[in-house]
């Protein structure tokens, strides 16, 4: 990635010493946290020994339409507005620091990005200097974002990390769920975060379950329906919570890759006619004519349009419509477990009255993909559970009273 800004330098000295293939990517789409300049390093080699067969002209074209597709995606865009020597410090892939601003906004951090790249560079070195790839890297992100949620220092990890429950994704990495690097992980390190949990130095893949591609390629067609090939079933296999979330969401909406870019992710405007291809000779015109300026009891808003000049009306959920926001009650004191990071909780495991040992599991909050499992920090009994699974949480909101 050219997040420095001068990786067309390290390319062109590459090139100079004999390397035959480089990564880049087309104008439009070149530069910062993506790859350096596919038509710029093309001219720039023109007229030497290592000059290219691309024609400029065609590269140039390319760049033109996507540089208008890119414009439909602003509100994705990294944030990063020129290259920064930052990178030579933090190590944050061009791919990784993408994600990490939408990541920060869905845990509260939106305006912590200083203290989440500092963070990363010093849990980085705490992990070895590690090759930072997927999923390396965002291991190294996950427990960022966890010290920036909790204030926590590095020096806070090893003397409170007896009572932390740390992110799945770390606990996978230390116990060597992605391999070892040279020399192992840090022994200090990885006997605080997996506590009671024993990490292992053969192959991952050795302590996988084994898989009966038939018998669960049956399973996955009766459970997903119009869903039959094997391609499919590998996406599942891989990523079960997100082909899950796809499929509702296509089973409910239908094909939304039919609706315009723009469409989609801006809605439209009264008047607006759009065409929206949905099979072979079958095109919907669609024309929005106007939203109701009042909501119903229950909070949905009609929504008339005209539909191959039919006009329809539907009711729309209104999102906005006496939106009234949930304070829970924070954790305070040793008798009270809290959330450790803005999520959903996903998972409760334990009920009132249930005695349980130290270092098991009571609750998991989820939040952009990233997964942690709050554990017992000390033989207890559980007084109430405060909130039901799916229940949106802030940092320290009281979720397990214990005695």
């Amino acid at each position: 990635h050219d997040t420095s800004g001068i990786q067309s330098a390290t390319l062109l000295k590459a090139i100079e010493s004999g390397v035959h293939v480089v990564d880049v990517a087309l104008a439009s789409l070149s530069g910062l946290t993506s790859q350096p300049n596919f038509n710029v390093l093309a001219e720039a080699l023109r007229n030497t020994p290592h000059a290219t067969n691309f024609n400029i002209d065609s590269l140039n074209a390319f760049s033109n339409y996507w540089e208008t597709v890119r414009e439909y995606y602003y509100p994705f865009e990294s944030g990063l507005m020129a290259g920064t020597a930052e990178v030579y410090k933090h190590e944050i892939p061009g791919g990784q620091y993408s994600n990490l601003k939408p990541q920060a906004i869905s845990l509260g951090l939106a305006d912590r990005m200083d203290d989440i790249k500092k963070a990363y560079e010093e849990v980085n070195l705490l992990f070895g200097d590690i090759v930072k790839v997927t999923p390396s890297s965002k291991v190294v992100g996950d427990l960022a974002m966890f010290m920036v949620t909790n204030k926590l220092t590095k020096e806070d990890l090893f003397t409170r990390g007896e009572t932390l429950s740390f992110p799945e994704s770390v606990k996978g990495m230390l116990r060597g769920d992605l391999g070892q690097p040279d020399g192992g992980w840090p022994k200090e390190l990885q006997r605080i975060v997996l506590k009671d949990e024993q990490p292992y130095t053969d192959l991952p893949n050795a302590h996988l379950p084994p898989v009966d591609f038939e018998k669960e390629f049956e399973t996955f067609q009766k459970q997903y329906d119009n869903y039959q090939g094997f391609s499919d079933f590998l996406s599942w296999k891989f990523y079960p919570k997100v082909f899950d979330e796809y499929y509702r969401f296509r089973k409910q909406y239908g094909d939304v890759s039919s609706l315009p870019t723009v469409n989609f992710f801006y809605g439209m405007k009264p008047n607006e006619e759009i065409l929206v291809d949905i099979g072979t000779g079958k095109t919907l015109l669609i024309r929005l004519l106007y939203v109701a300026a009042e909501t119903d009891d229950n909070g949905n808003r009609a929504v008339f349009f005209r539909l191959n000049g039919q006009t329809r009306s539907v009711e729309v959920k209104d999102r906005k419509a006496q939106v009234k926001k949930v304070t829970n009650p924070k954790a305070s004191g040793a008798d009270q477990i809290g959330a450790p990071l803005q999520g959903r909780l996903s998972k409760v495991f334990v009920k009132g009255g249930e005695a349980v040992k130290k270092n098991t599991p009571l609750f998991t909050i989820e939040a952009m993909k990233m997964e942690t499992t709050i554990t017992a920090p000390r033989d207890l009994t559980v007084k109430q559970v405060s909130l039901s699974e799916g229940s949106m949480v802030e940092t320290d909101d009281l979720v397990v009273s214990v005695g």
